[in-house]
């Protein structure tokens, strides 16, 4: 009898055991798993009451002596996080600048400033950083001239990461302007063997090794990176009424202005079956007051750091330019308003001069500080696909330019010469009959009237923002001279 309430006694024993040690796994396989969250997320009150792992970069650390707060980014947000924590979590390494993973539940914040915060059980230092070497001070606010000293560096900047994020928004904002109006995107080459703009500014491309020879181009013909891709959507304008491309353009200026890049992106589009400047004119001013109301709408406190902190009284100037109808004036128009200012200009504005931005800038504030459109360019100035008016005496081509507030001209384009005799002449003119014999080919072989235009992106950031340099509106700029990563 005893024997068997021993045997009955170790198998309850066995089976405790058993129990306890599955309840055990239990938890720990049931137990949940933090749910991972961009700050931006965070901040929204996704998850409230949950437990979050949040992972970005510390802004700023300040321990006390039972808790310890600091704030994490991740590039999401201008806003960051605020973690709170027990002191007993603080770290060394927990500085200005290092890296961070860090799970705890999400809570309502008792303070006014901040609608969330996260109490965390667990910090753990990804990626050490010694605020002493790091170029960037926590109680500093460094301006864009300083920080773009360390292109490699300033993403990590409120300025520079919201730039970078009003610069994703804006792109998106082209993407969906062309996408709901019926435009094809087409991924125009990079490298090409044409010069678009006749100015000669190219970078040639040559292949390096041992295998090849020096006195042979590696294509056909010698090869450069494109300065625009208009000649390639004309090709597709022959079978698409509307065209568009968005890409990185070259021009090897020996300049280090604050005006221009050697590397820059482009906006371009064409538009089939028309003779009307007015239809070009429509798409460039539609596609800026869209893309300009979803970055002012998508990005406000970003924009807001610009307005007040590097350009105070902008946003009045952006305002008006996405609410009033932007005018046009003709060449000749502009050139009578120049001649009869007061102000003394540098270059000459004579009938037949290309208008220098300093002229450009008079003409937007003359027509009330918003952007202004400028047609019926002299046909000299212009390329040879430029359409021939054919006026007299002052020989005009159907061209325009938009001019904005800051920056002067933001955008260019024309109607395109689809008359081949009138091409053809001016193909010979300038000897590139045979160099752009295929250009001649799209108007023998059911041709159409058509225009397009091509955007400075950089500089419409530097319109919509009032940044005054170009170099700090693009990732990583590059220029004459300048060292690139």
């Amino acid at each position: 009898m005893l024997q068997a309430a021993a045997k009955t006694l170790s198998a309850a024993s066995t089976t405790s055991v058993f129990s306890r040690r599955v309840s055990l796994c239990i938890r720990h396989y049931c137990k949940k798993t933090p749910t991972k969250l961009r700050v931006s997320e965070a901040l929204s009150g996704a998850e409230l009451g949950a437990n979050v792992k949040v992972q970005g970069w510390v802004r700023s650390v300040r321990p006390q002596k039972s808790n310890l707060f600091f704030h994490v980014n991740d590039g999401s947000s201008l806003q960051s996080l605020q973690i709170v924590a027990g002191s007993e979590l603080s770290d060394p390494l927990l500085t200005f600048g290092s890296a961070v993973e860090v799970t705890g539940v999400l809570k309502k914040s008792p303070h006014q400033k901040q609608p969330v915060e996260l109490e965390a059980d667990q910090i753990h230092v990804v990626g050490e950083c010694n605020p002493v070497d790091f170029p960037f001070k926590i109680k500093e606010r460094h301006g864009l001239e300083y920080i773009r000293q360390f292109p490699h560096l300033r993403c990590r900047t409120n300025a520079f990461s919201s730039l970078l994020r009003i610069r994703s928004e804006a792109t998106t904002a082209i993407h969906s302007y062309f996408k709901e109006n019926g435009f094809v995107q087409v991924h125009t080459p990079i490298i090409t063997s044409n010069d678009c703009e006749g100015a000669g500014e190219l970078f040639q491309v040559e292949p390096s090794g041992p295998e090849f020879d020096e006195d042979e181009n590696f294509f056909s013909v010698p090869a450069f990176l494109t300065v625009s891709g208009q000649l390639h959507l004309e090709v597709m304008s022959g079978a698409f009424s509307k065209v568009y491309t968005f890409g990185p353009t070259f021009r090897a200026e020996n300049s280090q202005s604050r005006r221009h890049l050697a590397e820059f992106y482009m906006v371009e589009a064409e538009v089939s079956f028309t003779q009307s400047l007015e239809d070009l004119t429509k798409v460039m001013e539609d596609m800026f007051r869209s893309a300009t109301e979803h970055v002012l709408a998508h990005c406000t406190e970003e924009v807001d750091l610009f307005h007040k902190h590097v350009t105070p009284g902008h946003r009045d100037t952006i305002d008006a330019m996405v609410k009033k109808k932007f005018p046009v004036i003709t060449y000749s128009e502009a050139i009578n308003i120049l001649n009869r200012s007061p102000q003394k200009f540098v270059f000459p504005t004579d009938w037949g001069c290309d208008l220098q931005t300093e002229h450009e800038k008079y003409l937007v504030k003359h027509c009330g500080n918003i952007p202004v459109f400028v047609t019926d360019y002299p046909y000299d100035l212009k390329p040879f696909y430029a359409r021939d008016n054919q006026d007299r005496p002052q020989h005009t081509a159907a061209a325009v330019d938009l001019l904005v507030p800051g920056v002067g001209e933001l955008c260019g384009g024309s109607l395109r010469e689809e008359r081949l005799d009138l091409l053809r002449a001016r193909l010979e003119e300038v000897g590139l009959e045979d160099t752009y014999s295929w250009y001649l080919d799209l108007r023998r072989f059911g041709s159409v009237p058509h225009g397009g235009f091509g955007l400075g992106f950089e500089r419409y950031l530097q319109c919509i923002l009032g940044v005054d340099n170009i170099k700090d509106v693009i990732p990583f700029p590059r220029f004459s001279h300048s060292c690139i990563l």
